[in-house]
């Protein structure tokens, strides 16, 4: 599979993907500006990777003719691309029914943490806003947040467009593939879970916090330490900072093999005699989960910087401790920490009684500070 070949023979594939980004890009950056609300883009997040690769997957299904307006953005194929559109490829359905499971899931937690409401918004973006002059703020609302990001949501489909084209039977290597991207959506719902159900702890335990409640994996022992320690360390939180993060990029990347595995003897493999262009030019078909990859470095940055600032003696315990995606990475850090010392104190920080002890003394320092003593 070379790029030639994707930007050249497939490219009419495009041309309906292209209108409903272009789209969606306009609506929810007009709606941003509307509602004063950024978190947009992360409303359609849960489900246009599928509708993109819905598109490529069905494209039997869909009428053929050349639509040069907007007059509908009902998906069409267009006339000199009808070839592709004869068969249904059994690699893009099995890529179809993993996304309608990453939509479900992703769908459920986003509509039980309200983020579905046009009013509730990310407090990612709030925090970034009180930092950032009004025209800067918006110049990343529009480039950022509303382009970019919904640029990324039809490039994470694209290797589907790549299996539908290229229809053979399916083989061994993608259900071993199905099933990593399976587990991988199993351990991402844990990880959600055990996070919704531990913030019902925090806020809730002197009400009524029930266990039970909650979905299996999630019922955790919560502890009064757990609550003073502000975030969640137990359960897949213990392994990864952010498992969930982990599995969904992980999940994206077997998305993106499986056409790529499948169709391994077309890939270009850089020789001895190759130019640094033509190693670049054979990672463009990992192009996809790579460019998420660098949006969730990012972000996760972003997101841990907040949470040092609120909890520094603990979070930067848990940093020094915890891995921040890759769970295999973990007692690698515990191992580096025994031999550097001050294993026990950073463990006793992340899991065990001075949690409360280490954020109450932070919190009498900047109390101290704040009246001058």
């Amino acid at each position: 599979m070379s790029p030639t070949m994707f930007t050249t023979d497939l490219k009419p594939l495009l041309d309906y993907p292209l209108k409903l980004c272009a789209a969606t890009t306009a609506t929810t950056y007009v709606l941003s500006i509307i509602t004063g609300n950024v978190s947009q883009v992360d409303r359609v997040w849960t489900f246009l990777p599928t509708v993109y690769t819905a598109y490529w997957a069905l494209l039997p299904l869909w009428p053929s003719y050349d639509n040069k307006g907007w007059r509908l953005l009902a998906p069409y194929v267009p006339e000199e691309a009808t070839y592709f559109a004869r068969d249904f490829s059994p690699r893009a359905l099995l890529m179809l029914g993993l996304s309608v499971l990453w939509t479900l899931r992703l769908s459920y937690n986003t509509w039980r943490r309200g983020l579905f409401s046009l009013n509730d918004e990310d407090y990612r973006w709030a925090v970034l806003r009180a930092k950032l002059p009004t025209w800067l703020f918006q110049v990343i609302n529009l480039t950022f947040v509303a382009v970019i990001q919904n640029v990324l949501l039809l490039l994470i489909a694209t290797p589907t467009l790549i299996a539908a084209t290229h229809p053979t039977p399916l083989t061994p290597t993608d259900g071993v593939l199905a099933f990593a991207a399976v587990a991988l959506l199993a351990w991402e719902f844990t990880a959600d879970n055990q996070q919704f159900a531990y913030h019902a702890w925090k806020h809730r335990a002197a009400v009524a916090y029930k266990a039970s409640a909650h979905w299996p994996g999630a019922r955790l022992a919560w502890t009064a330490d757990d609550a003073a320690r502000g975030f969640c360390t137990r359960g897949l939180w213990a392994w990864s900072r952010h498992p969930n993060f982990f599995a969904e990029q992980s999940f994206w990347g077997v998305l993106n093999l499986i056409p790529l595995l499948s169709l391994s003897g077309d890939v270009d493999v850089p020789g001895r005699d190759s130019t640094f262009v033509d190693a670049l030019q054979s990672l463009v078909p990992l192009a996809p989960s790579l460019s998420l990859c660098l949006l969730f470095l990012s972000s996760t940055r972003f997101t841990e910087s907040i949470s040092a600032s609120k909890y520094p003696r603990g979070y930067a315990a848990y940093r020094a401790r915890v891995s921040m995606f890759v769970p295999v990475l973990t007692p690698v850090w515990g191992a580096l920490l025994k031999l550097t010392g001050g294993k026990a104190e950073v463990e006793e920080l992340v899991w065990g009684k001075g949690a409360r002890e280490a954020e109450a003394g932070d919190n009498k320092t900047k109390a101290a500070k704040a009246i001058g003593i």
